[in-house]
């Protein structure tokens, strides 16, 4: 492959698509923001207005003044920079060179993924208090690989602990690691609720289970020493974390003592948790692990 054939715009069209196939976590966040963004320390101001105050009529009696609206601004600052940077040696083949890039190309994207998602499970934390079971030094136990019930009613508690902050219903998801998938497995009312049979789908999705849409991820937050073991499971709506990103370079060249194709590129991104009620975490562990 040399230089001339090197095209920066379908490139970089390539790495978007993977990069957002091989999201969990991003792929579950509000994305509204991302075409407001251009490089690193870029921030996005993001306005809402408070409640409407409701009065109650009585005829031929004066209503109370006007209400004059107020606001809230929240800033989502671009401060997250990831790059990757590799070479294709010009002593590979011609037959295999466009092979071995296009390979580099997706496994950088996945990479890129891998990174963010990494990111986004750590917000965890950022639950209400009162929207948190158990806690990293005090996990609870989600059952084990031959009792699934427990998992599945720590589910239904993360579901009431949201409806209690009135967060909406529709697009409500859950993220749990492998072993707690395994567990719900061995629960009938998973089973049940899954359409299509337990059959993976895109992007870790994996069934219906309390009212989530139950995502399954290895970037699952986990922690804890022996006997305190965790995973941070998460649970929210799309509008709980918002989340932007642009890919804000992808360059081909020639490195200076090298006799090779090399392609470097750049993303940038930044997220926040903006409904801090409207996300539940559970410290789970199970007993079978």
């Amino acid at each position: 492959m040399t230089l001339s054939n090197f095209i920066p715009n379908v490139w970089s069209a390539r790495l978007l698509e993977n990069l957002n196939n091989a999201h969990v976590f991003a792929g579950l966040c509000n994305r509204d923001y991302e075409g407001d963004i251009t490089g690193i320390g870029d921030t996005v101001k993001i306005n809402s207005i408070g409640h409407v105050t409701i009065g109650t009529y009585t005829k031929n009696t004066n209503m109370s003044a006007v209400e004059t609206m107020t606001d809230a601004q929240t800033t989502l600052t671009i401060d997250v920079a990831r790059y990757f940077n590799f070479q294709i040696d010009d002593v590979d083949s011609a037959q295999t060179k466009p092979k071995v890039m296009d390979a580099a190309m997706r496994d950088a994207a996945w990479g890129l993924a891998e990174a963010i998602d990494d990111l986004l499970a750590a917000t965890h934390a950022s639950a209400a208090a009162a929207n948190k079971q158990g806690s990293t030094g005090a996990p609870v136990v989600g059952g084990s690989l031959t009792a699934g019930a427990a998992m599945y009613d720590l589910l239904v508690n993360m579901a009431v602990d949201l409806d209690e902050t009135n967060t909406p219903r529709q697009g409500r998801w859950v993220v749990v690691p492998p072993w707690a998938y395994g567990i719900m497995l061995k629960d009938a009312r998973f089973i049940n609720a899954t359409d299509g049979g337990n059959q993976m789908r895109q992007n870790g999705l994996i069934g219906k289970a309390a009212g989530f849409d139950v995502y399954m991820s290895n970037n699952v937050v986990a922690g804890g020493t022996a006997g305190t073991d965790y995973h941070a499971v998460m649970a929210g709506y799309p509008g709980t974390i918002s989340y932007a990103e642009q890919i804000t370079s992808v360059e081909a060249y020639r490195p200076e003592l090298r006799f090779a194709d090399a392609v470097k590129g750049l993303l940038v991104c930044g997220y926040k948790v903006v409904r801090p009620g409207s996300l539940a975490t559970l410290y789970v562990k199970s007993n079978a692990i």
